[in-house]
């Protein structure tokens, strides 16, 4: 893998730990608040935003990582956020970043991430 989308994984696996950290000890509810529900769209659209950034080459190489479907969500925050649904943008920060993160830290097993402290 070169160096680039290294970093690319690197910034997907920061913002993804980063955001699990953010809602440790919050519920579906917490996303009815206007500033909580847009740091958690923020942050996916980032990670999705990084994905897109990744090679073909190492996006053939990582088959188990759903490119696609982070990528188009990426897409949808950004592009349709007036109609994205907050039950979505939950099942997706809940379920599909901590599988994401699983498989971000056995491509990138020197990463270093602690999720017990913040990430920058």
């Amino acid at each position: 893998m070169n160096e680039f989308d290294r970093t690319r994984l690197l910034d997907m696996l920061d913002e993804a730990c980063s955001l699990q950290l953010a809602l440790a000890g919050k519920t579906r509810p917490d996303l009815d608040d206007y500033l909580v529900a847009n740091g958690v769209r923020h942050a996916i659209a980032l990670i999705g935003e990084a994905a897109s950034q990744v090679t073909a080459e190492t996006r053939q190489q990582y088959p188990e990582i759903d490119w696609k479907d982070i990528i188009g969500m990426r897409n949808f925050v950004i592009h349709h956020y007036h109609r994205v649904s907050l039950d979505v943008v939950w099942d997706t920060a809940t379920h599909s970043i901590p599988i994401l993160i699983e498989q971000l830290e056995s491509i990138l097993p020197d990463s270093g991430t602690d999720l017990s402290q913040p990430l920058s």
